[in-house]
């Protein structure tokens, strides 16, 4: 195929929705499986709307999720004086037409736009449904679909990969790039990605930016599997795939053109799996970096130790700070707990040398053997005392994390009360 060039061209209107990324992902991918080149604009031929701190984040989220881009970041209005050239052009060749001081395109009221789209076929667009579209507002400035083609032009876009919400942008923007003498682009418009409802993915479903799955926890890997699986697929049974298989097998006809669901209990899945495939020193990484990002500044000698002990239980990071709180804060004892197993496992346990997960485990289990109770029996209101919760890491290994002395005082206290 001859040089690939897909562009992503968001507009800065506030934070990156995951729908855009899904489909900036896909541009990616077909970039750079076919060793093309992947560029980054901001559309924002709405000067109104507040930029910097959005176009920030775009490129935030991108990189987070090691979506890199060719060349350098390029904003629409940089194309400002070519755009408004190229409409007093189309106006002296009689294509456009003055109107309250815009220009307006003349479009044609008969026949239809035919387009083969990559995605959804043969498309057929009456011509008497296209307004004539102003193309260049009386204060100088482009509409988004006169800037939006004329930069693919000079970018030289061989592919425009975007929403199906675009469709009905693409015959005012095929009769543009016609009249500009330009070769088209193929296009490819891509499926929605909805919630479970079937409506569109939005706030009332869950997380929907960038940085909110980064807050809950997941890591880019899994968010970038989740997300290239959201209207295409490799076959009916592979799932989990690395950055290197996802661009070796990313081909535009996978892409299917049913909308997609975004399934959040698919991805904890995922993200779990990501998780346990980490190298304990990768897991622990990632796990002091997402802490930091949180505010959360517990010693990392500490939450190194943990790792062991939380790696298969944790579907994402947002859950490690609850799951193991115990370790770094005071736990008030619930109520109800059984007092006396406390004040004789307190005993039994201030003699156990080395103060170890083994030894210790071999203490309890004699205790409870003594007692005549099973070991989740005599074991639970143990857990309950030191950890605060009925739900915790293995309850040896964290009373020798907990440390002797923390330990004996939680029970003692669960006992006394």
């Amino acid at each position: 195929m001859a040089n690939v060039r897909v562009r992503m061209a968001p507009s800065p209107t506030g934070l990156l929705h995951i729908g855009n990324v899904r489909t900036a992902l896909f541009n990616w991918l077909f970039a750079r499986h076919e060793g093309g080149e992947f560029l980054l604009r901001i559309e924002n031929t709405d000067t109104n709307r507040e930029v910097e701190a959005a176009t920030a984040q775009i490129q935030e989220s991108l990189r987070w999720l090691g979506l890199d881009w060719d060349g350098p970041l390029t904003f629409q209005l940089d194309n400002l004086e070519t755009c408004q050239k190229l409409a007093h052009q189309l106006l002296d060749e009689g294509k456009a037409y003055e109107d309250e001081g815009a220009i307006r395109f003349r479009m044609p009221d008969e026949g239809a736009t035919i387009w083969d789209d990559v995605v959804l076929g043969c498309i057929e667009y009456p011509n008497k449904e296209i307004e004539d579209l102003v193309i260049l507002r009386s204060d100088g400035r482009p509409t988004y679909n006169f800037a939006s083609p004329v930069e693919d032009v000079q970018d030289r876009i061989t592919h425009v990969l975007r929403g199906s919400d675009h469709v009905a942008n693409t015959p005012k923007q095929i009769h543009i790039l016609q009249a500009l003498g330009a070769e088209l682009p193929v296009y490819a418009h891509v499926p929605n990605v909805n919630g479970d409802d079937g409506k569109k993915l939005s706030k009332r479903h869950g997380a929907v930016t960038v940085d909110e799955f980064r807050r809950d926890g997941y890591l880019p890997a899994a968010l970038v599997n989740h997300l290239a699986l959201l209207g295409w697929s490799y076959d009916d049974k592979t799932t989990i795939m690395s950055r290197h298989e996802l661009v070796e097998r990313f081909t535009l006809d996978r892409i299917g053109a049913s909308p997609a669901t975004f399934d959040y209990q698919k991805l904890d899945w995922m993200n779990g799996v990501y998780l346990r495939n980490l190298q304990p020193e990768e897991y622990a990484h990632d796990l002091c970096t997402w802490l930091a990002e949180r505010g959360i500044d517990w010693p990392l000698d500490r939450v190194r130790a943990t790792v062991p002990l939380v790696q298969e239980k944790i579907e994402r990071l947002s859950q490690y700070p609850d799951f193991v709180r115990f370790l770094f804060e005071p736990v008030d004892p619930p109520d109800g707990i059984d007092g006396e197993i406390c004040r004789v496992t307190a005993d039994r346990l201030a003699n156990v040398e080395p103060w170890e997960a083994a030894t210790i485990e071999d203490a309890l289990r004699a205790l409870a053997q003594e007692r005549g109770l099973k070991p989740r029996d005599a074991f639970a209101p143990i857990r309950l005392a030191v950890t605060g919760s009925k739900i915790s890491p293995g309850l040896f290994e964290s009373l020798e994390l907990l440390g002797r002395e923390e330990s004996l005082a939680r029970l003692s206290a669960a006992a006394a009360a």
